[in-house]
C-alpha cells in the first residue's frame, strides 16, 4: 500500500512522524511520554538529569502514530557529561516531524527556559508546546503561556496547551495539536509496539531507575549500569543477566552495596518486580557493584554510555 493511500478507522488519510521531546531539567518529559504510552517507558525520578539517552515511545491513535523521542533535559552546563546530554537533546532535532516543548508551570522561566526556547526558535512551524505540572498548586500557568507566546510569538492559540502529564490530563489536546503538524504516511512501527528498546537497554535502565530513586546525594549521578552477559535458557523460556551498578569511586560502592547487602540486594528484587511486569518471560538477575573509575570524565566511557 502507498503511504499517501493508507487511511484511518475514520476514513482519512493516516498520520505518522517522529516527536521530539524537549524542556528542562525535570519540566516532566519521561513522566510525559509514560502517560501517553501508558506504560513505563522512561526513567521517571525526582532527581534532575535522569534521562540520559534519547528513549523512543510508541503512541497508536485513530489518527495514526507518534513516536516520541525522550530527551536530556536541555540545561547550561560546562562538564563533559552534562555537554554529551545537550548533544544527545540536539540531535533528537534532526529530522523530527514535529517538537513538543515541555514548560513547566511551577517554575518561573527564567535563563535556563530562554536557552532551552532560543534552541527551539527556528523550529516554531512545527512546534506543540504543552504547558506541565498545572495540577501544582504553584503553578503559574499563565506566565508559562505569556512566555510561549512571546517566545513562538506566530504559534496558533491550539498549539500550546496545559497539561498534567502525572494525571494524564489534557493530553489528548496536546496529541490532537501534533497530528495536525504530522505528515500523512505509514505506520513506522508495528500497532502493538510502545518502544523500540533493545532488552539490555532495557533492563539496564529499570535496574538504574531503581538505584537513583534509593539513593541520595550526588551517588545517582555517578551510577550507570553495564550489561556484561545475557543468556536465553530453558528453551527462551528464562534469560539470565549478569549486570553491574558502576560508581566512580570505593566510597560509594560501599554506599550502593549497603550494611549487609541490604541496598543491592532491594534494588535487585525491585528490579525483577518491574521487569516481570515487562517481559513475558523469566529474568534471573545477576547484579553487583564494581567501581569505574571518573567515568564522567572520560571521552571514552561517555561515549559507550550514552551513545
Amino acid at each position: 500500500m502507498n503511504s499517501s493511500d493508507e487511511k484511518n478507522e475514520n476514513g482519512a488519510r493516516a498520520k505518522s512522524g517522529v516527536v521530539a521531546i524537549i524542556g528542562r531539567p525535570s519540566a516532566g518529559k519521561s513522566t510525559f511520554l509514560n502517560s501517553v504510552c501508558k506504560q513505563n517507558v522512561s526513567i521517571v525520578s525526582p532527581m534532575p538529569q535522569t534521562t540520559r539517552n534519547s528513549i523512543r515511545g510508541i503512541v497508536n491513535e485513530a489518527q495514526g502514530q507518534i513516536v516520541f523521542i525522550d530527551t536530556p533535559g536541555y540545561h547550561q552546563s560546562e562538564k563533559k557529561l552534562n555537554l554529551k546530554l545537550q548533544e544527545n537533546a540536539k540531535s533528537a532535532l534532526d529530522g523530527c516531524d514535529a517538537v513538543l516543548y515541555l514548560i513547566d508551570a511551577s517554575r518561573a522561566p527564567g535563563e535556563e527556559e530562554k536557552l532551552t526556547s532560543d534552541l527551539l526558535k527556528k523550529f516554531s512551524q512545527k512546534i506543540v508546546v504543552a504547558i506541565n505540572k498545572v495540577d501544582l498548586t504553584n503553578a503559574d500557568s499563565q506566565k508559562a503561556a505569556e512566555f510561549a507566546k512571546s517566545e513562538f510569538p506566530e504559534i496558533p492559540e491550539n498549539r500550546i496547551v496545559k497539561i498534567s502529564a502525572k494525571k494524564s490530563s489534557g493530553l489528548d489536546a496536546a496529541l490532537a495539536a501534533i497530528f495536525e503538524i504530522l505528515p500523512e504516511g505509514e505506520k513506522l512501527y508495528p500497532e502493538d509496539f510502545y518502544t523500540d528498546q533493545e532488552v539490555g537497554f532495557r533492563i539496564s535502565e529499570i535496574i538504574r531507575g531503581e538505584a537513583i530513586n534509593r539513593l541520595e546525594q550526588e551517588i545517582p549521578h555517578a551510577i550507570y549500569v553495564e550489561i556484561a552477559d545475557m543468556e536465553f535458557k530453558n528453551d527462551g523460556k528464562k534469560l539470565w543477566v549478569r549486570a553491574f551498578l558502576c560508581v566512580e569511586r570505593e566510597s560509594q560502592k560501599g554506599i550502593v552495596i549497603g550494611k549487609g547487602a541490604a541496598m543491592i540486594k532491594t534494588i535487585r528484587l525491585e528490579s525483577l518486580k518491574k521487569l516481570g511486569e515487562i517481559f513475558d518471560y523469566k529474568i534471573d538477575l545477576d547484579l553487583s557493584v564494581k567501581v569505574d573509575k571518573n567515568w564522567r570524565q572520560r571521552d571514552k566511557a561517555l561515549g559507550k554510555i550514552l551513545g
